[in-house]
């Protein structure tokens, strides 16, 4: 399981591919770098569902 920013859902994909496994990724709003806390505070409690879905089996573990 990894977070990142979604520019990189292409070099995530793309990284799977040439080691030949697609871990349960969840991708969040880019940038991240700039963000006051609160923004993070967001951008984090907007990604827990799909945290929690993919780290239980509750859900779908494809992006």
């Amino acid at each position: 399981m990894f977070v990142a920013s979604d520019v990189f859902v292409d070099a995530a994909t793309s990284q799977g591919d040439a080691l030949g496994f697609q871990p349960s990724r969840v991708f969040v709003e880019h940038p991240i770098q700039d963000r006051t806390d609160a923004e993070i505070q967001a951008i984090a409690e907007a990604a827990v569902d799909a945290l929690v879905e993919k780290l239980t089996g509750s859900g779908p573990v494809d992006d």
